[in-house]
């Protein structure tokens, strides 16, 4: 007999969680399966933006207490989409405040009259701030716009004769400066150049600050006794694959857990019993990066069966969660994966399309990889916020390796740096660490993006941070993206730039491996340096013949002071596709290709000693707010907005491939082009 939530909580040991920290409650992706059903609500809802002086009408007026219709007009709103740029009426673009969405749901009969049955109701991403009702009644409230939240409606559902429900969700994208990303509300108080309470939303951060219900919304099932969390964390011993793992199960304390380890083929493996143990798979397959082994992305299927007996019967759930066997480590001048040197070749990223906006696309997601496999990318950061959980599950199946980022971008105000936006931003790192713990293409978090880590308060807000993020998870290293001038940046020069001594010194590894350093550990706050530069860009505009120098004296200063793997975490230059010149001018086709060699030629000799990896700014362009120095957003895509390629994604994708052959653990050299029906076989 399993023990219940408490007993499942206990640390198991040292060797297999370190110090992690037990978060509270489970965000498993809603799958079907025997115990479990689920209800796609994407399609058309009810909408209405509350043009309002004070915002407020809705809920002066009670707009969930009745149908939206009945207290005025509304419009139709795709789900999951941005509503910024889906209508006509352009004060809908720039709105900010309060909008609302409606939606009139049909449930099975069996999920409305089986007192067994809890459904649950999840929203993947609704930006920024949400409130939820079920037929008039509160059942939900979240603050950040890029992470899941759910709500129990069962008894809401199951109280009567309705077959139906209506949902209503109503979401404030205003920023301030304790949000994640921080902004501030400007107030324009001059009546002779305003109309009486006008005001602007700022923000500290180059991309559109778009809004709405970006990711799907569903309705899913479970058991009322049910599998709450798994935890995953893997390792090696030889030639034998170890899955460690903790299951939480709510509704009772009185349950028993079979677990099943199956391969690729569906034959079992490993297997056990319990809340919490260790499965041994002999000859493992492990997970390897796209490009770097012949078999990348393995991945097995761990199979969680519950059973329980109740005054009703018995009782059972099943869920099984994609496993990929890999193990991490950080030494002083190099990024191991599974032992090997690692070398991140990639890009940086938006969630962002024409209409869409931040909206998920199944089709834009599947053009996207395909367009990362054609270029011989193998990773990227999700930058500057958390991705949809399905573009995290493509990077576990293809072997993308992911930068995890939280949206920690723009923090650049003082108070930004306060209590309330550093107890905010804590509990953002364990929503993101609950949401991404297990998949095995998520190699490392940031906290953050270019904040002002030069000012006084960032040295303690980020050591905190950093910690805090490390105690939710040994079993990744830790870092923030600077823009900073290594001499001043508070996040990063602070602590000892040492854990252990060695003959190859280790900053960071797995708990498997350091277990007991961990204990009474000094460590640095981050484990690899993640520098964004833009020489010849943002200053000595068009003067390319002064990168090598300045890109070198980066590199070679940052690593002189920290010892520690530096990864160029952003690079580049705005482009207009289409735009040519002869010698090369800034925005041209060619300037960009220049550029970008200039900063390969450095990068060529520092990867041989210490730099771990070149993310390009950016795969593709994307919007932000107007500017005069924004022609219709940023261009310093290497793809347009539209997915199309300009000159340096040809020069990129050449030197992605060569990166790749000298880079590869074992096997015969990779070719660019697919010769089997395997989207890994090249």
């Amino acid at each position: 007999m399993a023990r219940g939530p408490a007993g499942a909580a206990a640390v198991l040991g040292p060797l297999l969680w370190g110090c992690a920290l037990a978060l509270q409650g489970g965000m498993l992706y809603p799958r079907e399966s025997p115990s479990r059903e689920r209800k796609e609500l994407d399609g058309l809802w009810s909408f209405r933006a509350d043009f309002s002086d004070n915002r407020r009408q809705g809920f002066e007026q009670q707009w969930y207490r009745t149908p939206l219709r009945e207290s005025g007009p509304t419009l139709d709103m795709p789900v999951p989409s941005s509503f910024n740029d889906v209508g006509q009426d352009g004060r809908l673009r720039s709105f900010v405040g309060w909008v609302w969405y409606e939606r009139e749901v049909t449930l099975p009969q069996r999920w409305t009259q089986d007192l067994g049955t809890r459904v649950v109701l999840r929203i993947g991403s609704a930006h920024y701030y949400a409130i939820v009702w079920v037929n008039g009644v509160h059942v939900a409230e979240h603050e950040g716009g890029h992470l899941p939240f759910e709500a129990d409606v069962s008894k809401l559902v199951q109280s009567g004769p309705l077959s139906s429900c209506r949902i209503t969700i109503a979401i404030n994208n205003t920023l301030t400066p304790h949000t994640l990303p921080p902004g501030t509300i400007l107030y324009q108080k001059d009546t002779s150049k305003y109309p009486k309470g006008y005001f602007v939303q700022n923000t500290h951060f180059d991309f559109f600050n778009y809004a709405g219900l970006h990711r799907p919304v569903l309705l899913y099932t479970t058991p009322t006794i049910y599998i709450d969390d798994i935890t995953i964390t893997t390792g090696m011993d030889q030639n034998t694959g170890l899955v460690n793992y903790k299951v939480f199960v709510q509704g009772s304390e009185h349950f028993q857990l079979e677990v099943r380890l199956l391969d690729e083929e569906g034959k079992v493996v490993a297997q056990g019993t319990g809340d919490q143990g260790q499965l041994q798979v002999p000859s493992a397959y492990l997970w390897w990066p796209y490009l770097m082994h012949e078999h990348p992305a393995y991945l097995y299927s761990l199979e969680v069966r519950l059973t329980a007996q109740t005054e009703a019967g018995p009782v059972s759930d099943f869920y099984a969660l994609p496993v990929g066997i890999r193990t991490v480590a950080v030494t002083e001048n190099q990024f191991l994966i599974n032992g090997k040197p690692f070398y991140f070749h990639g890009v940086n990223k938006h969630e962002d399309a024409d209409i869409r906006g931040k909206g998920f696309d199944w089709p834009l997601l599947v053009k996207d990889f395909n367009l990362l496999r054609w270029l011989g990318a193998n990773s990227f950061r999700t930058s500057h916020y958390p991705y949809a959980e399905e573009v995290m599950q493509l990077c576990d199946r293809y072997g993308i390796v992911v930068i995890d980022e939280s949206p920690g971008v723009g923090i650049v105000l003082t108070q930004s740096y306060s209590n309330v936006s550093l107890q905010h931003h804590l509990e953002v790192m364990e929503e993101l660490v609950r949401r991404d713990k297990n998949h095995p293409a998520v190699v490392m978090w940031s906290v953050a993006n270019e904040p002002a880590s030069y000012l006084k308060p960032a040295g303690y807000y980020f050591k905190t941070l950093i910690a805090h993020t490390k105690d939710l998870d040994p079993s990744r290293p830790v870092t923030f993206v600077t823009n900073s001038n290594y001499e001043a940046d508070l996040g990063v020069r602070l602590g000892s730039p040492h854990l252990f001594s060695s003959p190859l010194p280790v900053f960071w590894c797995s708990p498997d491996a350091c277990s007991n350093a961990l204990q009474g550990r000094t460590a640095p706050y981050v484990d690899v340096i993640c520098v964004n530069s833009y020489y010849s860009w943002y200053h000595d505009y068009g003067h390319m013949e002064v990168i090598q120098l300045q890109l070198a004296t980066q590199f070679e200063k940052w690593y002189r002071t920290y010892q520690k793997p530096i990864i160029q975490s952003e690079y580049g230059a705005e482009t207009i596709a289409g735009f040519h010149q002869d010698p090369p001018l800034m925005f041209s086709e060619e300037y960009q290709k220049g550029l970008l060699e200039q900063y390969h030629l450095v990068l060529d000799q520092k990867r041989k000693e210490y730099v771990v990896g070149e993310l390009i700014w950016n795969f593709a362009d994307f919007m932000t707010d107007q500017s005069p120095q924004r022609a219709m957003g940023n261009k310093k895509g290497i793809f347009t907005r539209q997915r199309q390629p300009k000159g340096a994604a040809f020069l990129l994708r050449e030197r992605y491939w060569k990166l790749a052959n000298e880079t590869r653990y074992h096997g015969s050299a990779v070719k660019s082009q697919c010769v089997g029906n395997s989207p890994f076989t090249f």
